[in-house]
């Protein structure tokens, strides 16, 4: 017989709501994670076992423990957990409760949850991310140090002769001392980054669906990699408007009667994507004609934030009919062209 387990699952502790459905008794259980034994806990439970709790991010080392017990691992949509609460009170166990309760109706919303390789190259491109805001954050440090000294290098900052320049600033013992160091942390980031970076390229190698992507202007290595282990399978996609709402491009709307406004975007997804797609979509907006003709239409209606954030909705739409038909850029042009001589053709009298 089936066991559900519902946890209302906290980075410390966790609250646990269990029925087995061959007797069908509700046992109720809370676990705090540095104190009781979770796996002896878990390891009780024989048979289908399903353990089902809200999506949240840490919770790695719980799910990949289920995981080796041979358990089901469903996880809930939090917000449509919340919504389906009868009453307003909210408390650990209430929470356990509910979400046991719409286990056993068939009811529980559950989200997509990624796979090990996913979770591997999503961490690594999260690292990478902050690998470089710690290097902006030393070049920034440096041009203070030089703007301070008369020494305006802007981009010419860490060249060679700009380097050189710097070092023969005649500056205090403390900015002398903070000068060297932030060029140390720049020469280590830099060492961090490239390690990195060649990781993901050995992983991108020989990889069809990556290879498809890049094809597209504007996409690289990394936006190709988070568009690859974010989007599939796109089968779970049945629109591309599920795509955007997925990744919190899409736009929020407030509509009553005859009064509609659309505000910003959702920023519902993930973040990263959201940030290697805006920056993707500056190349792609500079090479691809259609999306050059896009932007600078929205230039004249909107301010180039939106216009922005405008160009890389096109460009998550278009890498996610790629992925999803397996066609490279060139073809998905020429389809496009085809679509709108059609239209032409049919609107002609």
């Amino acid at each position: 017989m089936t066991v559900y387990v519902a946890v209302d699952f906290h980075a410390r502790e966790q609250t646990v709501s269990y029925c087995d459905l061959a007797d069908g008794e509700i046992h109720r259980r809370k676990l705090r994670h540095q104190h009781d034994d979770v796996r002896a806990f878990y390891q009780q439970f024989t048979g289908e076992v399903i353990v089902a709790f809200e999506a949240s991010g840490y919770s790695a080392w719980f799910e990949q423990m289920l995981a080796e017990l041979g358990h089901t691992v469903w996880l809930g949509n939090p917000a449509e957990i919340r919504r389906k609460a009868p009453r307003r009170q909210k408390n650990d166990r209430r929470d356990a409760d509910l979400m046991l309760d719409l286990l056993l109706k068939g009811d529980f919303p559950k989200v997509h949850g990624f796979s090990e390789e996913s979770r591997t190259v999503l961490r690594q491109l999260r690292y990478r991310h902050k690998l470089v805001k710690v290097r902006t954050i030393a070049k920034n440090s440096l041009h203070a140090i030089g703007i301070n000294a008369g020494l305006p290098l802007k981009r010419r900052l860490l060249t060679e002769p700009g380097i050189a320049q710097l070092q023969a600033l005649s500056l205090s013992p403390v900015l002398t001392q903070q000068r060297d160091e932030w060029l140390q942390l720049i020469a280590l980031m830099n060492q961090r980054i490239a390690t990195v970076e060649a990781q993901l390229q050995q992983r991108a190698k020989d990889d069809a669906d990556i290879a498809l992507l890049q094809t597209h202007p504007g996409i690289g290595l990394l936006t190709s990699l988070a568009l690859r282990y974010t989007l599939l399978p796109t089968s779970r996609f049945s629109s591309t408007r599920q795509v955007t709402a997925y990744v919190g491009l899409d736009c929020m709307e407030d509509q009553s009667a005859e009064r509609r406004r659309m505000g910003s975007i959702s920023k519902a997804g993930s973040k990263l994507l959201r940030f290697l797609l805006n920056e993707a979509g500056h190349t792609a907006a500079r090479h691809d004609p259609e999306l050059k003709k896009f932007y600078r239409r929205l230039l004249h209606r909107r301010d180039k934030p939106k216009a922005k954030v405008a160009v890389a909705r096109k460009l998550l739409v278009r890498s996610f009919i790629m992925l999803r038909d397996q066609i490279d850029y060139a073809e998905f042009v020429r389809r496009g062209v085809a679509a709108r001589v059609a239209r032409e053709a049919h609107s002609l009298p």
